[in-house]
């Protein structure tokens, strides 16, 4: 069993930052991944950007590639996700998720998925 746990959410503004964080705990071993995803008021949940364990490999959305990033500190069992250059867009509740194999957009592939946290971003 693996728990996750996201903070940083809050009100940004257009142009801005924030920093999510998602803590793991749990039986973490193996090759896994840590996802992030996203969802927004009647939208579908949609991926954002994953990040290999292990190898610190990391996929991303066509659309927040080049502004957010997305990295894990060993030490921390934490992940991040730094999001710059906010857009309105952004705005959705943010969830981090684990699945142990190679990496996936696809929700339906993470097993392990935490409560989420909001972000809002101002125009």
């Amino acid at each position: 069993q693996v728990q996750l746990g996201e903070s940083g959410g809050g009100l940004g503004q257009a142009g801005g930052s924030l920093r999510l964080s998602c803590t793991v705990s749990g039986r973490t071993f193996g090759n896994y991944v840590i996802g992030w995803f996203r969802q927004a008021p009647g939208k579908e949940r949609e991926f954002v950007a994953a990040i290999v364990w292990s190898s610190g490999r990391a996929d991303y959305a066509d659309s927040v590639k080049g502004r957010f990033t997305i990295s894990r500190d060993n030490a921390k069992n934490t992940v991040y996700l730094q999001m710059n250059s906010l857009k309105p867009e952004d705005t959705a509740v943010y969830y981090c998720a684990a699945r142990y194999g190679g990496r996936s957009a696809y929700t339906r592939e993470y097993k392990y998925w935490g409560q989420g946290t909001q972000v809002t971003v101002s125009s």
